[in-house]
């Protein structure tokens, strides 16, 4: 069964509670046309299995890695399990079966992983959510590592609390550090964390927040939490980005109309070859090519028409016959 819906009716804190109390098994996803990006939750028994956005994956192999939990090699002994042997199991179970791992520690990653998309989920106010249900034996990644939703939750809201605290300095992710003036006055050495300094290296007064954080593999919110820091200090200051003029904005409002509409167009041929109605498929998306040939879902639609063509003239040597 499918719980879906526009998250302005309902939102992503009420979906989770939801699915979590009343304990489903399945995948939900959350699309976002106007951010062009889509959110993944795989939950097990009302528990988070699972958790990737696409704007930031946050690989979780990689997260691993760099807290210095697992070597390269091991990454790549799992690795091979799953694309060569073809390991069904996700990448942290595989690792706790080959030793590298702990069950602890991946099910620290795993929380993390998912604190870091559920926060991000949760500034969502528009786009649409679908919950697909499986049953546990259905369902393909049935994990033994999964953590509370609730307690994942709770962590989003303090997150977001701690945003509202540090929005005095850090206003938004657009905004682009660098490094500030040295008075006489300032300290000659910097006591940092590697994180903080994994972060000082990024920033060259062209790089935002967001884009800092996506060539990090970090949270959004730990690289404006660090340079929150690094601004109480001193080290660097903040400057917004450029403005965009007015035609810009307009041009890409209309862009966001303009992908909204060609996706209607293949959704809708979808819907028609799916239902049977060849020629009403065929009919939209060739309408949808005439004028939106370079679009990313192109190649797919093509395809489409060309399966679609073969069906009917597969259909026509039958009845033929």
């Amino acid at each position: 069964m499918a719980i879906e819906g526009p998250l302005r009716e309902l939102g992503i804190h009420d979906v989770f509670q939801l699915l979590d109390l009343s304990r489903k098994t399945g995948v939900l996803r959350v699309v976002s046309e106007l951010r062009d990006n889509e959110g993944v939750v795989a939950f097990h028994a009302g528990r988070i299995a699972y958790a990737s956005i696409r704007s930031n994956p946050y690989p979780f192999g990689e997260m691993l890695l760099k807290a210095g939990k697992i070597t390269e090699t091991e990454l790549a002994a799992a690795r091979e399990l799953q694309t060569e042997q073809g390991d069904r199991r996700r990448i942290g179970e595989i690792l706790i079966a080959l030793g590298a791992v702990s069950t602890r520690d991946v099910e620290q990653s795993v929380r993390r992983q998912a604190e870091a998309v559920v926060f991000e989920l949760m500034s969502w106010r528009e786009g649409h959510f679908r919950f697909e249900e499986a049953s546990a034996s259905a369902f393909p990644d049935n994990p033994s590592i999964a953590v509370s939703t609730e307690s994942v939750l709770m962590e989003a809201a303090r997150r977001i609390d701690e945003w509202s605290r540090i929005a005095d300095r850090v206003p938004n992710l657009a905004v682009v550090p660098q490094f500030a003036e040295a008075g006489d006055d300032h300290a000659g050495q910097l006591d940092l964390l590697p994180g903080e300094w994994e972060v000082l290296t990024m920033i060259d007064g062209q790089r935002d927040l967001r884009r800092i954080a996506v060539e990090l593999a970090r949270s959004e919110f730990d690289v404006a939490k660090i340079v929150y820091g690094l601004l109480s200090t001193g080290v660097v200051s903040l400057r917004p980005a450029e403005r965009r003029s007015r035609l810009s904005e307009l041009r890409s409002e209309e862009e966001v109309e303009r992908q909204a509409a060609a996706r209607a167009l293949v959704l809708q041929g979808l819907a028609a070859a799916a239902g049977g109605r060849l020629d009403d498929a065929l009919r939209v998306w060739t309408q949808y090519l005439a004028t939106h040939a370079s679009d990313r879902d192109a190649p797919a639609v093509r395809d489409g028409v060309e399966a679609v063509e073969q069906l009917r003239r597969a259909l026509e040597v039958l009845r033929g016959n």
